[in-house]
């Protein structure tokens, strides 16, 4: 048979080695390196970005290049925030360039007054600032300490302004009588009979509630168990006509009986002829 010869297998040389173990050594560091000048040069783009940065000023120079002003403003969901005070905050005039206005500025500023909950506030190019608010909702009025103030369903202060405009609000009245506003009406909304009868809600103690009704009956429910005697109360108008009984106090405190004070009796008037009727003598001689 014909003897076949062996390939040669030709070795790198020390140097190729030495040069492919650098290579697999420097691939790691050549990606943490451009790693870390993205983050670099992106930490200098937001700073430039920032209002009297470089970015900023370049972007209101080709504005003012461009003539990209400010020509209109627009604001919706505006209903109670006094237009003075929003406009001082928004802090834009019609004609500025409108890349020197910062949108975040203007936004917090106008979160800061009592009447707005969130709002949001836009560069629209190419020349109009759009300020989409969101305000609070009042939802009764609260006495305390003799002031009068608007809170929201969340016992959050409005305003304590122009309140006599908002009659028709619940009222309530005392010490943390916010905080348990809206749990108290959302259940006497479901008895309208009686929910409509109430003229204020009188926190006690910060633990429960005294209603004043229109006609003066005041019910005192308890601490813990509200819903249960706001119903019991209802049934007990349904049936009874309880709340058009000549009666002051229905007091629900206890668990398990229902206390009732009746209004007096009316004093009699006294007769005539009981009448004293001095001596005209005696008058004359004092």
């Amino acid at each position: 048979m014909p003897r076949v010869k062996k390939r040669e297998i030709a070795r790198p040389s020390r140097f190729k080695l030495l040069l492919r173990r650098q290579r697999r050594l420097l691939r790691p560091a050549a990606l943490l390196g451009a790693g870390f000048a993205i983050v670099l040069a992106g930490t200098a783009l937001v700073h430039s970005a920032q209002p009297g940065g470089t970015l900023a000023a370049l972007e209101s120079d080709a504005a003012s290049a461009l003539d990209l002003r400010v020509r209109e403003i627009r604001i919706v969901g505006r209903a109670n925030t006094p237009e003075p005070l929003l406009d001082a905050a928004l802090g834009v005039r019609v004609g500025d360039p409108i890349f020197s206005v910062s949108v975040a500025g203007a936004r917090e500023r106008i979160e800061s007054l009592s009447w707005v909950q969130h709002v949001a506030v836009e560069r629209r190019l190419p020349d109009t600032i759009f300020v989409d608010i969101q305000e609070r909702r009042p939802f009764a009025v609260w006495q305390y300490e003799g002031k009068f103030q608007l809170i929201d369903r969340a016992g959050q202060t409005v305003t304590d302004e122009d309140v006599a405009s908002f009659a028709d609000l619940p009222l309530v009245v005392g010490a943390g009588a916010p905080a348990a506003t809206a749990t108290l009406f959302d259940d006497l909304a479901k008895f309208p009979a009686l929910h409509d009868r109430v003229a204020a809600a009188i926190r006690v103690g910060q633990r429960r509630w005294n209603l004043q009704l229109k006609r003066g009956l005041v019910i005192m429910l308890p601490e813990t168990g509200e819903a249960q005697a706001l119903a019991l109360v209802d049934r007990l108008q349904s049936e009874q006509s309880l709340l058009d009984r000549p009666l002051v106090l229905v007091d629900l405190r206890l668990p398990d009986r229902l206390v009732v004070r009746p209004k007096p009796a009316p004093a009699l008037a006294p007769n005539p002829g009981d009448l004293h009727t001095p001596d005209p003598i005696n008058r004359r001689a004092t």
